[in-house]
């Protein structure tokens, strides 16, 4: 598979088969990752790597936080505080498309409740990654990060496994940070599940729609 190929194969998977994911694979995905580009070469990103009873314990308790009521919060603003168009519309789109495969009704609060809290078990993936920064650091090392979490999804593609990029495994940073060893001079980004995907999940079949180049492009000569 080529890098063009990987591209349009990664898909944000959310069904995995019971199938152990072994560290030597996570290893050579981190050592693929890690040549990512960096403003300076910072190198911004940590990450905790959690699977079997840590990766169980954790994702009981913030799935618990959630059951109970505790609404998530993370420690950025991931998405803006007011939705407009075209992006409004896309994100619509985006949860219309999952819950359709699903056949979850509009007015199913409860499975769509159930379907949300499956995002805190990281959708029983074998492997949890968390992606954490030191707080010090500033917003070009967001954008590093972005890069370092692409390369690790594409080099999972290359070791035969499926990821997702999960904004949601930082939404109870606190309970994380303290089940996994770090403090509040750290920023945890984001999380993503890994794993194999269960094919025959019909949540893995639907695919979400991109515009076309000529739609977000300009060419000046």
């Amino acid at each position: 598979m080529n890098v063009s190929e990987a591209l349009k194969n990664r898909k944000s998977v959310r069904a995995f088969l019971d199938r152990e994911v072994s560290r030597e694979q996570v290893i050579a995905i981190l050592e693929s990752a890690r040549w990512a580009a960096s403003g300076t070469n910072a190198q911004p990103w940590e990450v905790v790597v959690l699977s079997g009873k840590s990766k169980a314990a954790l994702c009981r308790e913030i799935e618990a936080l959630f059951d109970g009521g505790t609404r998530g919060k993370m420690e950025y603003n991931y998405y803006p505080v007011e939705w407009k168009e075209p992006f409004k519309a896309r994100r619509i789109a985006c949860g219309m498309a999952l819950y359709s495969a699903l056949d979850i009704q509009r007015d199913d609060l409860e499975r769509r409740k159930s379907q949300w809290a499956a995002n805190y078990r990281a959708f029983d993936a074998p492997v949890v990654l968390l992606f954490l920064m030191d707080r010090i650091l500033e917003t070009g090392s967001y954008l590093d990060i972005g890069m370092f979490i692409q390369s690790v999804m594409l080099a999972a593609l290359d070791q035969g496994l499926a990821t997702c990029p999960q904004a949601s495994l930082g939404e109870y940073p606190e309970a994380v940070k303290r089940h996994v060893g770090y403090g509040d001079s750290h920023v945890l980004v984001c999380g993503m599940a890994l794993g194999y995907e269960d094919c025959s999940d019909p949540v893995n079949h639907y695919r979400t729609a991109r515009e076309e180049v000529s739609a977000f492009t300009r060419f000046l000569s």
